[in-house]
C-alpha cells in the first residue's frame, strides 16, 4: 500500500487557493465545510479499514481533501458531488496532485439523495465521506437501502447526529435514526473530530460513525412496514406504545394486540425497543 503520510494532500493554503480560483464561498445550504487538515483525512482512511479492492462511494467530496487520501488505498472512488463547479474541478485537482492515481476517480454530478444504482459507474462496497450536516442521516439511510453491496461505512457527521445514529435502546438520544440504521448495520461511534480541521470552522463539533453491514432481523414484515411502526412510535415518544401505535395499527386495541403477540409490553415506549422488537410488532399488525 502507498504511504498516505507522504502523498500530496490539501492543506489550509491549498483549500483557500482553490476556493478563490473557483470563486466559491462555502454555503450552509449545501452544508459545505472543507477539511483542511491532512491528519484528519489520514485518520479517516485508517479507521475505515479499507481493502485495496474496495470501490468507495464518497458523498460531497468538495475540493478533494478526503478524495486524495482515499485514491491510493482502494480500487476506485466514486465521488458524488451536487455542486457542478466542484464536480468539474475535482478530476483536475487529482490529476495535478496525484496523477498516478487519477484513473481511479469517477465523478458523478448528482444529488446523493436521489441517485440510483444505475447512476453509478460501479457498485460501491464502502461508504467513506465527510457528509453535509443538513442531509447526513437521509443520505446514509438512502445509500444503505439502494446499495446492498455496501459492506461498511465511515462517515463524518455532526457530533449530535453521530450520537443519535449509534445510540442504543434506553439512551436519551435513541430514536428513528438509531433504529433505522440498525436495520442495515452495526453502528458505533468511531471518534471525535474538532472544529479547527474545517474551513470555515463550523459552530458544532463533529464525530466519526462506523457502519458494518449485517442482515436485517429475520421477519416476515417488509422494511417499509417496520419503518412505519418506528415512525409512529417515535412521533409521540412520550406516549405508551399502545397509544403511539394506535393510528398505525387502526385502533388502540389493535395496537395492543400486535404488541402482546410480539412479546412487548403495551405500556412500554419506543425508546426501550430495538429494531428486532419493531420487526416483531410489524409482523403482527392485522
Amino acid at each position: 500500500m502507498p504511504d498516505t503520510g507522504c502523498m500530496s494532500l490539501l492543506g489550509p493554503v491549498e483549500v483557500r487557493t482553490l476556493a478563490e480560483k473557483l470563486n466559491i464561498r462555502p454555503t450552509k445550504k449545501l452544508g459545505q465545510n472543507f477539511v483542511i487538515d491532512g491528519g484528519t483525512v489520514r485518520k479517516i482512511v485508517r479507521v475505515a479499514e479499507l481493502r485495496d479492492d474496495d470501490v468507495v462511494i464518497e458523498v460531497g467530496p468538495g475540493l478533494g481533501s478526503l478524495t486524495l487520501a482515499l485514491l491510493p488505498e482502494v480500487a476506485e472512488v466514486v465521488a458524488v458531488e451536487i455542486d457542478p463547479v466542484l464536480a468539474r474541478q475535482l478530476p483536475e485537482t487529482v490529476t495535478i496532485m496525484l496523477p498516478e492515481f487519477s484513473d481511479r476517480l469517477r465523478v458523478v454530478e448528482a444529488d446523493a439523495l436521489r441517485i440510483t444504482p444505475g447512476d453509478l459507474p460501479a457498485r460501491p462496497t464502502a461508504l467513506v465521506a465527510n457528509l453535509p450536516y443538513n442531509v447526513s442521516v437521509p443520505v446514509v439511510l438512502h445509500l444503505l437501502q439502494i446499495l446492498p453491496e455496501l459492506r461498511s461505512g465511515l462517515v463524518m457527521v455532526q457530533s449530535e447526529v453521530a450520537d443519535r445514529l449509534a445510540a442504543r435502546p434506553g439512551s436519551r438520544v435513541y430514536g428513528i435514526p438509531s433504529v433505522k440504521a440498525a436495520w442495515y448495520a452495526d453502528v458505533r461511534r468511531a471518534g471525535p473530530v474538532g472544529r479547527n480541521v474545517f474551513w470555515p470552522a463550523p459552530n458544532v463539533d463533529s464525530g466519526l460513525v462506523s457502519l458494518v453491514r449485517r442482515e436485517p432481523p429475520a421477519t416476515t414484515a417488509t422494511r417499509e412496514d417496520v419503518f412505519a411502526a418506528v415512525d409512529a412510535a417515535f412521533a409521540q415518544r412520550r406516549k405508551t406504545l399502545r397509544a403511539a401505535l394506535a393510528g398505525w395499527a387502526g385502533s388502540p386495541a389493535a395496537a395492543e394486540e400486535a404488541l402482546v403477540k410480539a412479546g412487548v409490553d403495551p405500556k412500554a415506549r419506543g425508546e426501550q425497543l430495538d429494531v428486532a422488537d419493531f420487526a416483531r410488532i410489524a409482523e403482527h399488525r392485522r
